[in-house]
């Protein structure tokens, strides 16, 4: 190990074994009562992980949310992270990243008005305001709040990402764990998150063997599943292009502000671009220098048939933002991305596992 590297372990494991007491003794506090958890007359289905951001919360909560909208009247609820604003906030029509986050605000633009999306940075009256507002809800969705105890799910569902797995990491600040792997107990259902897609059976029993769940959890597997360019400003372009019609060596210069663009750019790269990653810091707010650096090495792309291509999270920030340059609105991209759910034929539906959970949990018998 390299000095510095060992260094960096000498002072951080000590910090580390410090910080897992601490949130030990939170957590057997939820368990012995003395701090409570609020339960609710609606169904609580908490969506989150246990290691620092990554593993792909967003996209799952909208598969959930397209799966089950036409059997519920679903809330969203989050804290709404890196806001402008506090305490509880609606979105609506009107709202901006800023007022309620980017996650929220792609939900919204997804999905609303036909549910309800909000930010609150105390689940507990964020729910009690949002079925005030909307008594015909009948199903919240938490997004981000396993750690979050003060709510108790009717189902909790955790994620890791394949590539880094909460058995092979540690806890922070040492590593990325907000909680020890033994937090897992505590899930009814876990997913392994961006899969590649040429997964062998020897990699589904080496999660299985190390995560090593209890009989009542379920185990799933998901992959991304990218689709076509889609204009970040439709109404600056006339033709959109598709991989398909690009030529292979094209120069795309990739834009993202999210904590792992890695399966992303290995997917721009399998479509046989020439990539170029500007990268910035998870939910980064893009400035006005941001922009002048990003239209600079766009600029210094060689060639005329070149693009920047952004995720869809990144989009919402930078359609949304005053300095982005005029000159490149008709050259940005973003590619959404639906989750798939890789099929295991022993295995029902996620969304008949929630169902099903929510039918055995004691509150909905």
């Amino acid at each position: 190990m390299p000095r510095n590297r060992l260094l960096s372990a000498l002072l951080l494991y000590p910090v580390s074994r410090l910080y897992g007491l601490g949130v030990a003794v939170r957590n057997k506090l939820f368990e012995q009562g003395i701090l409570k958890q609020q339960e609710f007359s609606v169904p609580v289905v908490v969506v989150g992980n246990i290691a620092m951001g990554g593993t792909g919360k967003t996209p799952h909560v909208e598969y959930i949310v397209e799966a089950l909208m036409e059997k519920y009247n679903i809330g969203v609820l989050s804290r709404g992270y890196k806001r402008s604003t506090k305490g509880f906030v609606l979105a609506s029509q009107q709202s901006r990243p800023e007022d309620i986050g980017d996650e929220s605000y792609q939900i919204y633009r997804k999905f609303g008005p036909e549910i309800t999306v909000a930010v609150c940075e105390k689940r507990v009256d964020g729910i009690n305001r949002m079925l005030e507002i909307n008594p015909k809800i009948n199903l919240i969705l938490l997004d981000d709040a396993f750690q979050h105890r003060y709510v108790k799910p009717s189902v909790s569902i955790v994620l890791t990402e394949h590539n880094r797995p909460v058995f092979k990491d540690s806890l922070l600040p040492y590593g990325r764990l907000r909680e020890s792997r033994g937090a897992l107990n505590r899930a009814d259902i876990v997913i392994v998150t961006k899969c590649p897609p040429d997964m062998k059976p020897m990699q589904y029993r080496i999660f299985e063997e190390n995560l090593n769940l209890f009989p009542f959890q379920k185990l799933y597997f998901s992959r991304y599943n990218y689709g076509h360019l889609v204009p970040v400003f439709p109404d600056a372009v006339e033709n959109v292009p598709s991989f398909d019609s690009l030529d292979p060596g094209t120069p795309l210069l990739v834009v993202t502000g999210v904590a792992n663009p890695k399966p992303f750019v290995r997917y721009l790269r399998r479509r046989k671009a020439k990539v170029k990653l500007k990268r910035f810091g998870d939910h980064h707010n893009f400035s006005s220098s941001d922009m002048v650096e990003i239209e600079k090495e766009f600029n210094e792309l060689s060639g005329e048939d070149k693009f920047i291509v952004t995720t869809e999270k990144d989009a919402v920030r930078l359609f949304n933002n005053p300095y982005f340059p005029h000159a490149l609105k008709s050259r940005i991209f973003y590619v959404p991305i639906k989750v798939d759910f890789i099929d295991r034929s022993h295995e029902m539906p996620l969304e008949q596992t929630i169902e099903k959970t929510i039918r055995d949990s004691r509150l909905f018998k």
